[in-house]
């Protein structure tokens, strides 16, 4: 009987913790946020002027950084930046490891079929950039044949200059890159002929003083930058839309705008508001 009696106070011990367990779980997840009271947002820091660290190393900065912080103000929640390699990051979304993406990334259909995105907060095309002491003569993406072209792999310059070659009937020497501003390194030293990157990015290298580079083409904006949410959080995507609305029409969008491009960019997503 004691045994049975200890038994059976092990099991309602058990199921106790196990309950109390589920109720502290619970209390540690927000209405429509992984964890209460915060706002975890993914990006891959090495895109700039999107997301890179200042110069102390440690200190994300840059456009994305920027939104998130003025659309988790408007949440009421406090922002939490996580570093992730781009190449994991939508299964980083999957099993809950924050909330959404904010990492100049772009809204396709192919996304769409599994995740859900905010309305577009900027336009994006294509560019070409070389050194500026290139004699290369490129007017256009067929130029590139037969050239070294360096670009971030997994990424839309990579799928634009792909199916554009496939298109067109020439083919490159292709030279992938984790991060695009590795990309821009190899340009620099001449181990690449070209880069292909977002125009969006190509302005925080050719904007520098010393900028040893020049854009030589660029496309019609095409492509379109969105909040990226776990499929079906309904809750949590309704909000950011309403936060991005609110900073169209009260300027801080474009304050945003300004502050890293020093350009109004309004019009790159008129269309499509």
């Amino acid at each position: 009987m004691k045994k049975i009696a200890l038994i059976a106070g092990a099991v309602v011990a058990v199921l106790a913790l196990t309950g109390c367990s589920k109720k502290q779980e619970a209390a540690k997840k927000g209405e429509f946020t992984v964890e209460a009271g915060k706002l975890k947002v993914a990006m891959e820091i090495g895109y700039p002027p999107f997301e890179y660290f200042a110069e102390d190393g440690k200190t994300p900065t840059g456009f994305d950084v920027e939104l998130g912080k003025a659309v988790s103000e408007r949440l009421g929640l406090s922002v939490e930046f996580v570093d992730t390699a781009w190449d994991g990051i939508l299964a980083g979304l999957d099993t809950d490891r924050y909330d959404c993406i904010m990492s100049a990334m772009t809204i396709t259909d192919e996304r769409k079929a599994n995740y859900d995105f905010s309305t577009p907060y900027i336009g994006n095309g294509q560019a070409i950039i070389l050194t500026k002491d290139s004699k290369l003569s490129i007017a256009a993406p067929e130029d590139l044949k037969g050239l070294k072209v360096g670009y971030q792999a997994e990424t839309t310059s990579d799928f634009y200059l792909e199916k554009y070659a496939a298109a067109h009937g020439f083919t490159y020497v292709q030279n992938e890159y984790d991060k695009v501003m590795n990309a821009y390194k190899d340009l620099e030293f001449g181990r690449i002929d070209a880069v292909i990157s977002d125009s969006l990015v190509a302005v925080s290298y050719l904007g520098k003083p010393d900028t040893v580079f020049k854009q030589v083409w660029a496309g019609t904006p095409d492509d379109y930058f969105g909040v990226c949410v776990k499929k079906g959080n309904k809750a949590l995507l309704d909000k950011i839309n309403s936060a991005i609305a609110d900073m169209k029409a009260d300027g801080t969008m474009t304050r945003i705008y300004m502050k890293i491009f020093n350009v109004d960019l309004s019009d790159s997503i008129k269309d499509v508001q």
